[in-house]
């Protein structure tokens, strides 16, 4: 601390001083000196000051002024005094020290003059005088950092010199500085310009050759103790967020923060996980939240720094599927590699995988690491698995085929398995998708939710042809089929309904042979033989013996027929209905319908068409219904018989087909004789051969022209050459179709095509035309064909101006004001692109209609 008596640099003493002059009481002053009642000057009494010779200045001319201290080295008669304010070191002898000498000690403050040595014309230190310490507080005192030690210089400097900042503190509305060292602040933790902290002060005694920027004797700062961080703007991404509030993941610290929607400065509609923000800090209610949060450009925030360099790598621990209650490290997994010449065990999270595909433990892995910037945390990340890593897992690998694949997911037909196994698309290794029927292999797990259930992962696909159920033998064997085999979908349809018949399985056939003696049957099915012919009962047949993987079931493969030994009755008949999967054909005497399958069909289905002449075999099945197997398309036979007769009757449909009226249990339809004469009255059937346009759909009701024929096998009279007699009115004709005002069944009119409309002519309203009716098997709904017009409707008549329009028109003038004007906006393009009317316009007569 400075001496009191700094801001006195200089007074003179006059030879004789004035009584007046002189304190009463110099006893008080340890150097004689007091204030004037003037109290612009000072008095002293100088018989308590011994020069002993030595004068105040060099020249001997007066008092000089007076410095300050630290006694460094103190002997029996003399000493040394570090000077406080210059580099300087003094002698001094002890019979110039005012006061009582067994007080004085090493390291004490003192106040004197610096005169010359007359007989070595050094300087000495005289008129020594004691200063009293200044007390300083010892409580802790409150302050900030106003000038912090330069993060470059923090502990270090140029030689002799120690860095230095200062801190500020206020008493009494009055603002004081100190300095500090980094010594000075506890545990080493560097300060910020701004930060709040608390310390002691104390009077520095270290001499200036160590300090040269702080005054010896001047307060310093010490054990200073950060308080508080000076707030700054923080920086993070946007991790969660919620109806009214959301989640920042720090950048700074590994921690999450909450932020209120009100304090996002920004489109909050834009704002989503993922964006880089930063914010202020500021404790409500006892926790910390962010506040003024904004946007910055993505990719501002960085959290880790990845490597380059790709390491190799064994999974240690996999991340458990089920987490525990427990479970509370965020990097569960752990994989062990060898990095720079030592054993390393990293951890990894869920994020950390390239993919999806199921970790197992011992698995061989390739991966980078990861440095988190705010902990220094090291991880495994981007993990991929290498090809060679099932030799190191040694785990049972399976095959199979993909049977179904769905929206994420598909099943397996196992080579090993009766099941099908369940997987999802994430556990397939390659990058490139998978399609039905592809070979694979695969690792079969344990559901985690349902310990009863597997699951097939770590999915790897196969070469085609790598995968087979069966084992098939090279020797071929000849045996006679002892039952006959039945497709899947016509077994089905002698019990169940069209619709469910893939559900069923095949039925199978039985084949008996002889092997070394022994008699032996084996079964076999019809997606085994070779060639489209059916083996029958009692056949001979050549075949080989496929053995199942799975089960060691054995059937027949690569069936050949080698000659018949019986014929089965082969029929005739005429397909009457066509559906989607199935269809009727008409038996020989037109009187009932057969059900068929089209995988009964030894041909294209396609090629069938409604009244084609089919061969085909009966066979009953459970309950005894019947149904045609084995139907092949023939040639076209006559199917209404020789005996047809000339006349030509008019009729009316009194019963249709049932391929019309499913409802009713006839097939046959019936047609009444309406014309006079003597058969007026007489019904006869009808069949889909009987029709002259088999595509026709009779309605009930209708009015017919037809002939009659006899029926060979039964020698039945049955009309033939049907034509019906449809007349109506077009109601309506669209762009490309119209409808037609006729009555079939629940509608009140008849759909019909143009392109149905014969000689390409184009109906208008209210024509009068004659056409057929046609029924869609599948759709079930009718439509109108070979559409021709009898008679034109009646011709539209314009309808006449109303006379009110005509009036006005009359009144209008060319000179008249009022009367509506024409502006041109934009001038018409003619067909030649030119612009404007090729014709010149003229002028209208008013009330003259052209």
């Amino acid at each position: 601390m400075g001496s009191p008596w700094k801001g006195f640099v200089e007074f003179t003493l006059p030879a004789s001083p004035p009584t007046a002059f002189v304190s009463a009481d110099l006893s008080t002053s340890p150097v004689g000196l007091s204030l004037s009642p003037y109290g612009r000057s000072m008095s002293f009494d100088p018989s308590l000051l011994h020069n002993n010779g030595h004068t105040a200045f060099a020249n001997g001319t007066g008092v000089g002024i007076r410095e300050t201290g630290v006694v460094e080295k103190l002997l029996t008669s003399y000493g040394f005094i570090q000077c406080s304010e210059r580099q300087a070191r003094l002698f001094f002898h002890c019979s110039q020290y005012n006061g009582n000498l067994q007080d004085l000690k090493i390291g004490d403050d003192v106040e004197f003059e610096v005169s010359l040595d007359k007989r070595t014309g050094k300087p000495i230190a005289v008129k020594l005088v004691k200063i009293k310490p200044e007390v300083l507080p010892e409580e802790r005192i409150s302050g900030q950092v106003v000038s912090a030690i330069p993060t470059h210089l923090d502990g270090k400097s140029a030689p002799g010199q120690v860095p230095t900042g200062s801190v500020c503190y206020e008493r009494n509305g009055e603002v004081f500085y100190l300095t500090y060292t980094p010594d000075d602040v506890e545990r080493n933790m560097h300060l910020d310009t701004g930060d709040r902290v608390s310390f002691y002060m104390e009077t520095n005694k270290h001499p200036p050759a160590l300090y040269s920027d702080c005054s010896t004797g001047a307060v310093s700062a010490r054990n200073i103790v950060l308080v508080k961080k000076k707030q700054m703007r923080c920086q993070g991404v946007v991790c969660a967020t919620k109806e009214a509030f959301g989640f920042i993941e720090r950048g700074d610290v590994v921690k999450e923060i909450f932020f209120h929607y009100s304090e996002f400065k920004g489109d909050l509609e834009a704002l989503q996980a993922g964006d880089d923000v930063e914010f202020s800090i500021k404790e409500r209610n006892g926790k910390e939240v962010a506040t003024d949060v904004r946007l910055l450009p993505q990719g501002t925030v960085i959290f880790e720094d990845i490597s380059i360099e790709h390491f190799e790598g064994t999974v240690a621990k996999v991340i458990p599927k089920v987490p525990s209650k427990n479970q509370n490290d965020p990097l569960p997994g752990r994989i062990g590699a060898r990095i720079n010449f030592s054993e390393k065990e990293l951890p990894f999270g869920e994020k950390d995988t390239k993919s999806k595909v199921t970790l197992l433990d011992g698995d061989h892995v390739r991966f980078n690491i990861s440095v988190d910037r705010r902990d220094k945390l090291e991880r495994a990340t981007n993990i991929e698995i290498l090809p060679d890593t099932f030799q190191f897992t040694k785990e049972s690998r399976e095959m199979g085929v993909i049977a179904a694949m769905r929206d994420g997911f598909g099943f397996i037909k196992c080579v090993d398995r009766d099941a099908r196994m369940f997987f999802h698309f994430s556990e397939v290794l390659e990058e490139s998708p998978l399609h039905i029927s592809d070979e694979v292999e695969f690792t079969v797990v344990p559901d985690m939710l349902s310990a009863q259930r597997n699951h097939a992962v770590r999915i790897k696909k196969l070469p085609k042809g790598t995968v087979s159920f069966h084992v098939q033998s090279e020797q071929r064997f000849i045996g006679q089929v002892d039952r006959e085999a039945t497709p899947a979908s016509a077994a089905a349809n002698k019990n169940v309904s069209p619709s469910k018949a893939k559900e069923k399985d095949a039925e199978e056939g039985v084949i008996a042979y002889e092997d070394c003696g022994v008699k032996l049957t084996v079964p076999y099915y019809i997606k085994d033989l070779e060639g489209a012919a059916l083996p029958q009962l009692g056949d001979k047949v050549e075949f080989s013996i496929s053995e199942v993987k799975r089960t060691g079931l054995q059937s027949a493969v690569s069936i050949k027929i080698l000659n018949r030994t019986g014929n089965s009755k082969r029929l005739l008949g005429f397909v009457a209905t066509l559906k989607d999967n199935f269809g009727f054909i008409e038996t020989a005497n037109h009187d009932q319908e057969i059900f068929f399958h089209y995988s009964e069909m030894c041909g294209d289905v396609d090629n069938l068409e409604l009244g084609d002449t089919v061969e085909y075999t009966l066979s009953k099945g459970k309950g005894n219904k019947v149904s045609a197997e084995k139907v092949t398309k023939v040639a076209p036979v006559n199917g209404i018989g020789e005996d047809v007769g000339t006349t030509v009757l008019l009729g009316k449909v009194t019963r249709p087909l049932r391929s019309v009226d499913p409802s009713q249990t006839e097939y046959q339809g019936l047609i009444e004789v309406t014309e006079e004469g003597a058969s007026k009255g007489q019904s006869y059937p009808f069949g889909i051969v009987s029709m002259a346009s088999k595509a026709d759909c009779l309605q009930k009701g209708e009015l017919v022209k037809f002939q009659l024929c006899t029926v060979v096998h039964t020698s039945q009279k049955m009309a033939c050459h049907i034509v019906p007699q449809r007349r109506a009115l077009v109601e309506s004709v669209k762009d490309q179709f119209g409808f037609i005002t006729y009555e079939v069944g629940e509608s009140k009119k008849l759909f019909f095509h143009v392109k149905e409309v014969q000689d390409g002519l184009e109906l208008q309203t209210g024509d009068e035309v004659e056409f057929s009716v046609i029924l869609n098997q599948r759709t079930g709904k009718c439509s109108a064909c070979n559409v021709r017009r009898v008679s034109e409707g009646p011709k539209p008549v314009a309808t006449p101006r109303p006379e009110r329009l005509v009036n006005r028109l009359k009144s209008i003038t060319l000179d008249d004001a009022s009367a509506p004007r024409l502006v041109i906006v934009r001038q018409p393009r003619g067909p030649d692109n030119s612009k404007g009317f090729s014709i010149e316009r003229k002028a209208r007569q008013p009330g003259v209609i052209d």
